[in-house]
């Protein structure tokens, strides 16, 4: 288990992400997710934020870096959920069962390829 601080999305309360935002963060979350790909991890864990980590690591489906850090598939989800909704948003999308996250995700693997 890390020693890093949890995830926290209270800054998000106030937030309505817009579609750029969302394709903002799916295009950089992309980029890392590359340059892990490329140079692997070492570097990377050190410089980006526990919630960056967390997502790239999910993106790339890498369960043991999300085990190192601390993170489920539930937590990064539901953390994510809030900065592509928003607080409100985050919270319809949790209720249906975080299926637009999901869907995020999958696009975002769409957009990385194998």
């Amino acid at each position: 288990m890390s020693d890093a601080a949890p995830i926290s999305w209270d800054h998000l309360k106030s937030r309505q992400p817009t579609d750029a935002d969302r394709a903002a963060l799916q295009t950089e979350l992309v980029a890392r997710a590359r340059a892990v790909r490329q140079d692997g991890w070492a570097d990377h864990r050190t410089e980006w934020s526990p919630s960056e980590v967390a997502g790239v690591a999910y993106l790339l489906q890498d369960t043991e870096v999300l085990e190192e850090i601390g993170e489920q598939e539930g937590s990064v989800l539901t953390v994510f959920a809030g900065n592509l909704y928003g607080f409100n948003g985050a919270r319809k999308d949790i209720e249906a069962g975080l299926v637009g996250t999901q869907a995020w995700f999958d696009a975002a693997r769409a957009a990385l390829g194998s």
